[in-house]
């Protein structure tokens, strides 16, 4: 399954990380980092083990797996992450060693990643998790390849846009463009993902959620983070396809598929419309997302 919706809940509220495990999110994003104040790292970073300790080990994967008896289990299918945070932080060790004793499908996401070597290091501290990373820098981006590529354990990796705007001083959706598709682009040449787009910070501007999600679908991006479940059901419409592209990927798999047949390289449809066996895998793309 591709997640299309991703959640993020403070790991110092417990009952919102229980309402988000129960929550119709594909992913469940605990968060150690920007959503916890400096004073309650400790607290966040207990509370989070004793609920997430409960999670069947297939959770990071969204397959389900048998219940365990944990606060969640009854969520067996939902993806579980916790943002941990960056090593440059007091907390970043004691984050790691409490991920390395959660259920190994419980995958870490990874903030402000500038190196392959931070990526290799993480990777051999939490062997065989998943390894989900965030670009928030010049310097991120400029690497973006290098770093979905440093390990094996790399599952995704996506932009943090707050931080980003910050760094190139920018305030404008457009002086992200060229960032968003270099990610993009680099997920797409490490055959990972493609990657979410970071959180939409107004969560009753449904309608501007709703044309940003356009906008990155445009770009590659699929699927989104969320801040509240309110956005969720918005950033999913965005994103599944709709009944005309759904039909228009039938189309390509059956005319393709019959001048494939017929030992034609391609074929032209009635509206002008020039198909080719290359279309075949974005058309095959689609009916998955649908699925």
């Amino acid at each position: 399954m591709t997640p299309l919706t991703l959640l993020y809940v403070p790991a110092d509220r417990p009952d919102r990380v229980t309402k988000a495990l129960a929550s119709p999110a594909d992913s469940v994003l605990v968060d150690l980092e920007d959503a916890v104040a400096p004073s309650r790292k400790g607290e966040a970073r207990e509370s989070a083990a004793r609920l997430l300790a409960g999670l069947p080990d297939g959770a990071a994967g969204g397959r389900g797996a048998g219940s365990s008896g944990g606060p969640a289990a009854d969520r067996a299918a939902t993806a579980v992450q916790v943002r941990i945070n960056h090593r440059g932080t007091p907390w970043h060790v004691d984050d790691v060693a409490m991920v390395a004793a959660l259920p190994p499908g419980v995958g870490a996401r990874i903030p402000k990643v500038e190196s392959a070597d931070e990526v290799r290091a993480l990777a051999a501290a939490l062997p065989g998790r998943a390894l989900h990373l965030l670009v928030e820098s010049a310097l991120g981006v400029e690497r973006a390849f290098e770093l979905a590529t440093a390990s094996p354990q790399v599952a995704s990796i996506g932009l943090g846009e707050a931080d980003l705007r910050s760094d190139l001083r920018v305030d404008a959706d457009d002086g992200l463009t060229w960032a968003r598709s270099r990610v993009v682009v680099a997920a797409r040449a490490a055959k990972l993902p493609p990657p979410h787009m970071s959180a939409y910070t107004n969560v009753r501007d449904l309608d501007g959620l709703a044309a940003s999600c356009r906008t990155g679908r445009a770009l590659g991006f699929c699927g989104r983070t969320a801040i509240h479940p309110g956005q969720l059901d918005t950033i999913r419409a965005a994103f599944l396809p709709g009944d005309g592209e759904l039909a228009a990927a039938r189309e390509v798999l059956e005319r393709v598929g019959d001048a494939a047949t017929e030992g034609v390289g391609a074929v032209a449809l009635e509206d002008g419309t020039f198909l080719d066996v290359a279309m075949v895998e974005r058309a095959r793309w689609v009916l998955r997302l649908a699925r």
